[in-house]
């Protein structure tokens, strides 16, 4: 409340100095021009000052300009008298103008204000309706699937042999880790968004890390997921857990959404001051003019299958950023994606750390 009265007394203060600032200048200068340019000049510091605060204010600067241009520019000079019908009806006039002027810019304000603020709102509409579309089909099949095969679980327990029932265990199983990372999706946007993201950093191994990842990736449709593990990698000091959701989801990015059987490299390595991480595949790639946007929240690839919520490239971007990293899509040769992770990280070897 302080905050808003102390910001309106200053648009009274600013809009007051500026007219007298302006008055003054003519006033020096007025052998120079004659009293109606310094009106004019006068009304252009109105609109300005109209364009850039609140009404009162306004109506105050153009109140004091007129005041000020009959005291000082309009004969007999230093009064507020007015002898000619000719001047009169010019001050009239100017005081008019000046009113009217500030009131029509202060209402073009606040329409463009209402036209923005609406297109934000249907913008934020429509990002949610996506959102909501794609968690309800994203949330829905896994929870289907739980309930699902709980129920034949129940229901015909007795009849079901051991295969039979470790099919659906598994089945149960996948739908959970599914269920899982979507909400995972979720709780992560809402920490970035919130601007709460503070890197715990710690020694990690890539090398550990990067065979821990790759264990949690399902469902790899045959996809080669190949790492030659560097024996010659120090030990980085980032955020493991970041660092994990990163690589997690563009790896599942990759198997999800590239043809059966193709290859996905990851390569780490030490350049710069930086852990570098670099994961490329052979699939069918992405379009350069999507290369910008991909990042983006709910974004996903025209006629692309279903599947995802739009949210995990952005999570990777957002966890990247968090850790004052930077990452860089380009295409891979002949086809493909590369995505590359540069992440600011302190080194060290085993044996330094066991002799400090």
């Amino acid at each position: 409340m302080k905050t808003s009265e102390t910001k309106k007394y200053r648009q009274y203060i600013l809009s007051a100095l500026s007219v007298l600032t302006v008055s003054v200048l003519c006033f020096l200068i007025r052998n120079e021009i004659n009293y109606r340019v310094s009106a004019l000049i006068l009304l252009l510091t109105v609109s300005v000052i109209a364009m850039l605060f609140d009404i009162f204010p306004v109506l105050l600067a153009a109140f004091l300009s007129a005041l000020i241009w009959n005291f000082l520019f309009i004969e007999p000079q230093f009064t507020l008298e007015i002898r000619s019908t000719e001047d009169l009806l010019m001050f009239l006039s100017y005081f008019f103008v000046a009113l009217l002027n500030a009131v029509l810019t202060f209402k073009i304000r606040q329409a463009e204000r209402k036209a923005r603020d609406k297109e934000e709102k249907e913008q934020t509409i429509k990002l949610y309706n996506t959102l909501l579309n794609s968690l309800s089909h994203e949330l829905r099949t896994p929870i289907a699937t739980i309930l699902g095969t709980v129920d034949t679980l129940k229901d015909s327990n007795e009849k079901l042999n051991p295969t039979q029932r470790l099919d659906l265990f598994n089945d149960i199983d996948i739908a959970t880790v599914r269920l899982n990372r979507q909400v995972e999706n979720i709780l992560n946007m809402s920490r970035i968004e919130s601007g709460i993201l503070k890197p715990k950093s710690d020694w990690c191994d890539m090398n550990e890390l990067i065979n821990s990842v790759i264990q949690k990736i399902e469902n790899c449709n045959g996809h080669q997921l190949n790492y030659n593990v560097d024996e010659n990698l120090p030990l980085f000091k980032l955020d493991i857990g970041f660092t994990e959701q990163i690589l997690l989801n563009l790896l599942h990015n990759a198997v999800q959404y590239t043809p059966p059987n193709s290859i996905i490299a990851i390569k780490i390595s030490h350049e710069s001051e930086n852990c570098k991480i670099i994961i490329s595949d052979n699939g069918n790639g992405i379009p350069e003019s999507e290369h910008q946007l991909i990042f983006d929240k709910f974004r996903r690839l025209p006629e692309s299958k279903t599947g995802g919520s739009g949210l995990g490239l952005s999570i990777v971007k957002g966890f990247t950023e968090a850790q004052n990293g930077t990452i860089f899509l380009r295409n891979n040769t002949p086809n493909g994606t590369v995505f590359t992770i540069e992440i600011p990280a302190e080194t060290s070897y085993i044996n330094h750390l066991k002799n400090e």
